[in-house]
C-alpha cells in the first residue's frame, strides 16, 4: 500500500504533518477521522473524533486536509 503525506489544517490538528493511506490515484482519502491529533496515548474512556476532508496538493506531493468538525463522544460512540 502506498502512502502519501498530508498537512492538516485548523482544528486541533493544525500543522500536524502525517502519511496516510494512499487512494489508486496517488491522492488521500476524501475524509479522514483524527483521534487525539496532540497525543499518542488516548484519554481513559475515549475522547473527541475530529474530521477533515481532502483539499488540494500543495506541492512536493503534500495535500492539505481541512478541518470539518468535532465529534464531542467519538464517531463510534
Amino acid at each position: 500500500m502506498s502512502e502519501v503525506t498530508v498537512r492538516f489544517v485548523g482544528g486541533p490538528a493544525h500543522d500536524l504533518v502525517r502519511a496516510l493511506p494512499a487512494e489508486p490515484d496517488g491522492s488521500p482519502p476524501t475524509h479522514w477521522i483524527l483521534r487525539h491529533p496532540d497525543d499518542a496515548r488516548p484519554p481513559a474512556g475515549g475522547g473527541p473524533d475530529h474530521l477533515y476532508q481532502r483539499e488540494h496538493p500543495v506541492g512536493g506531493g503534500t495535500w492539505t486536509m481541512c478541518f470539518v468538525h468535532t465529534y464531542p463522544v467519538g464517531m463510534t460512540e
